[in-house]
């Protein structure tokens, strides 16, 4: 058989070269390696160990591979061995085994199976690894008998075809095309003598084959070292396409998306539709001045050694105390200061109109008091924050967002507190995340230039435009700026003065942040316009001793106080033995809070404990307000003509529905709560429904508080969408027709208009909670938990 020349040989493949093709293979499956790169190292890796063919000129057959190292293309010929020629090869060429292979082969070609289009670099081009060379596997070692010696053909491809025709098997796909180029590429092959023993090697190779075909998966073959990733996208591909767009839905649509029905015995709204409740009327002809710039005017030159606002320390001790003429003439030196002093490029650095920030911290009212006015009388536009603790907190992220959209480009504060910033390397105050760059300028006494004496603020004129900025979060956390008008400003004083029954000289004791809401409008606001002398109480004082504040009532004979409901239940908690207080000077208690539902508990239970010490029930004043709305509602003592206080037992049950339901309160599953009072003068109030076009709601139905005064705020700074929503409300009736010839404003609180033209609140807009057709209110969680008399196992703070 020599003559016939040395069959065609391939070498086995070594271990790391099978994981090095299963990697290539994997590489092109998930997409981080292109075609081109993935065959470029496959021939780099194969060409050490594609056969030679006897007769070809070794450098002949290294053009036509792929350019490898130069240690690889001289090694190959070395590694080129002849099999020797024994009587074992003539048995291989055999008619049986001719006819055993090619039975396989036509049994092979019936079953073949077109190829999927998609992802052929993983179907077509699969790797050596997955198809195991004829000569390379347990049962095809015999196999390799099978080729023959062949001629080299004219271009480079065919050269590489007919040596590697174990690998074109895997590039086309099927043994039937990969024995046609066999047959093409070995022209000169003669058919071999088939000795009659049937048993014979070539059956157990024409097994081998079947059982290669046994174990294919599409066309593929397939072994234990296929890639599970791979075998996960062939499965994928067997499966049957989804459905059509239109069927894919219409099942789940019935399954998923069952639309609930409603209840037929649920509550529904029986009463007739409610109308405006109008407040009573400002009271005219009282003289008053034109602003509120020109009562301080009034109050500083004409009464400089009245005092105006009482600051204390943490130990309770008073730290100073600022007269109306201390405070007119640092806000003239403050104001002087930003309109002369503080330039840039030559150019004065603010103009009127410009916002600047206020940064204070709640234990210092003194400062921020100078500087509110300060602005005021510097035609500026303050905008009060809280204190940033560090460079990267997140609330203070969104007051950066609120300066920046409101152009502010100028932060006051006082040195003691600049010194507690967050400070950069240069030593400078710190840029904070968020906010827009910053100049600090520090208002204590020595850092301000005394005007000149012909200098004199515009005061008398009732100016447009805003006067201050303040800012607002939502639930979602995020922060936006409520723009207030002088003529709002001065209106909510006048509004405040004739509810509450202000006069001038009287000692009011405050608890709440001076900064904004009902601590700013009556703390810093209508007391100015009053001369009222103000003693402030700050938050780490009432951490200390929670009695503080009725301490301070006692001590100054305050005749109001301005309190939360949370400062009541503190005090009850630390009251136990306090014999020497006395509260029978207070003629209004006000809770800011009073529209929380939970508030009256705190009410009722400090009422019970207080009486015996001078606390009369009627002094108790409750209020309601919203940053938008300022102040909705207020409950009057009887001497100023307000009604008796009410309280409603409502149906929890009719309530999430929105339906008032009056209960008893043997039941558990009740709200209780009582009144805010009536509406504030000059006001009228509506209350519309929640959903869809503000219509007006029935008498047992529970709304959304509308307010049209001239005492609200006029805008969300910057945020034209929003503010149409809810500055620019318009309630119509049942019939569509406006129920007032000017736009409401939205308060964002929930309730209903009682007796006497009470008016009750339920609940907050912020913190509804819809459960398919009804509605809770995360407020009813804290009243609940409450009714339970929490004092008795639960601490302080929790």
């Amino acid at each position: 058989m020599a003559d016939r020349g040395c069959p065609l040989e391939a070498a086995p493949l070594p271990a790391e070269v099978r994981e090095s093709l299963a990697e290539l293979e994997l590489e092109l499956s998930e997409g981080d390696i292109t075609q081109k790169g993935y065959e470029k190292k496959r021939a780099k890796l194969l060409a050490r160990y594609i056969p030679l063919i006897q007769g070809i000129d070794p450098s002949l057959q290294a053009e036509n591979r792929i350019p490898g190292p130069s240690q690889t293309t001289a090694a190959a010929p070395k590694q080129q061995k002849s099999r020797p020629t024994t009587s074992r090869d003539e048995r291989f060429r055999s008619d049986v085994h001719t006819e055993a292979v090619q039975a396989a082969l036509a049994k092979y070609k019936e079953r073949k199976m077109p190829m999927p289009s998609k992802r052929r670099s993983v179907l077509v081009h699969s790797s050596v690894e997955t198809y195991t060379p004829p000569d390379t596997s347990s049962a095809s070692e015999d196999e390799g008998s099978l080729r023959r010696p062949g001629r080299l053909t004219s271009t480079p491809l065919q050269s590489h075809s007919s040596v590697e025709p174990w690998l074109d098997r895997v590039i086309q796909g099927s043994s039937t095309s990969s024995s046609a180029s066999s047959t093409s590429s070995h022209p000169g092959g003669r058919p071999t003598a088939a000795p009659s023993a049937a048993a014979t090697p070539g059956a157990a190779a024409a097994t081998a084959l079947a059982g290669r075909e046994a174990h294919t998966h599409i066309g593929v073959p397939v072994n234990s070292r296929v890639s599970s990733k791979i075998q996960q996208l062939l499965n994928t591909l067997k499966r049957p396409k989804r459905p059509p767009l239109k069927e894919f839905f219409v099942d789940d649509f019935e399954e998923l998306l069952e639309v609930q029905q409603p209840d037929p015995n649920q509550p529904k709204p029986e009463g007739s539709e409610t109308s405006v409740l109008r407040g009573e009327p400002l009271t005219a002809g009282v003289p008053r001045p034109p602003s509120l710039l020109a009562t301080l005017q009034r109050w500083g030159t004409a009464q400089p050694k009245s005092p105006c606002l009482t600051a204390l320390d943490t130990t309770g001790k008073a730290t100073y105390t600022l007269t109306y003429g201390k405070l007119w003439s640092r806000s003239l030196k403050l104001a002087y200061t930003l309109l002369n002093k503080l330039t840039s490029k030559n150019e004065p650095l603010l103009k009127p109109g410009d916002r600047v920030a206020l940064v204070f911290p709640n234990s210092d009212p003194v400062m921020f008091m100078v500087a509110f006015y300060g602005c005021l009388l510097a035609e500026l536009v303050p905008v009060p924050i809280e204190v940033p603790l560090t460079r990267k907190d997140a609330g203070s992220q969104q007051v950066g967002f609120l300066l920046g959209s409101c152009g502010v480009s100028l932060a006051l504060t006082t040195d003691a507190c600049q010194k507690g910033l967050p400070k950069a390397q240069t030593g400078e105050v710190a840029t904070f995340k968020g906010w827009p760059p910053l100049s600090w300028l520090v208002i204590d006494g020595k850092h301000l230039a005394r005007p000149p004496k012909d200098w004199h603020p515009l005061t008398q004129d009732t100016r447009t435009g805003t006067a201050y900025i303040e800012y607002k979060t939502s639930k979602e956390g995020s922060t936006v700026g409520v723009t207030v008008s002088h003529a709002s400003l001065l209106a909510q004083c006048r509004a405040l003065t004739q509810a509450c029954g202000y006069s001038e000289a009287e000692t009011l004791t405050n608890v709440l942040d001076f900064k904004r809401d009902a601590g700013l409008w009556h703390g810093v606001l209508t007391s100015v316009m009053n001369r009222m002398h103000v003693v402030s109480i700050p938050y780490a004082l009432m951490k200390a001793n929670p009695l503080s504040w009725i301490q301070k009532v006692c001590f100054y004979k305050a005749r109001a106080a301005l309190v939360k409901s949370r400062d009541m239940h503190w005090s009850l908690l630390a009251q136990r033995g306090q014999r020497d207080v006395s509260l029978s000077s207070l003629r209004m208690l006000i809770v800011a809070d009073g529209a929380n539902p939970w508030s009256i508990s705190s009410c009722d239970a400090f009422l019970n404990v207080f009486q015996s010490r001078g606390l009369r029930p009627e002094v108790i004043c409750p209020c309601a307000s919203s940053p938008e709305a300022l102040t909705v509602a207020i409950r009057r003592p009887p001497d100023l003509g307000g009604p008796p206080p009410r309280k409603a037992v409502l149906s929890m049950n009719g309530l999430s529905y929105g339906v008032i339901r009056v209960d008893t309160e043997e039941k558990l599953s009740v709200l209780t709560v009582q009144d805010v009072g009536q509406v504030m003068p000059g006001a009228n109030v509506c209350v519309v429904k929640l959903e869809g076009s503000p219509y007006l709601c029935k008498t047992d139905e529970v709304g959304e508080i509308c307010v049209n005064s001239s005492a609200t705020g006029t805008a969300y700074y910057g945020l034209l969408g929003i503010t149409k929503n809810v500055f620019e409300a318009v309630p119509v009736t049942a019939g569509g027709a406006p129920v007032f010839d000017r736009p409401f404003t939205r308060t964002g609180l929930l309730g209903f208009i009682g007796p006497d033209n009470l008016v009750f609140i339920v609940g907050k807009l912020d913190g509804l909670m819809v459960t398919g057709v009804r509605r809770h209110n995360a407020d009813d969680v804290v009243a609940t938990a409450l009714a339970v008399e929490p004092m008795k196992f639960v601490y302080r703070g929790r």
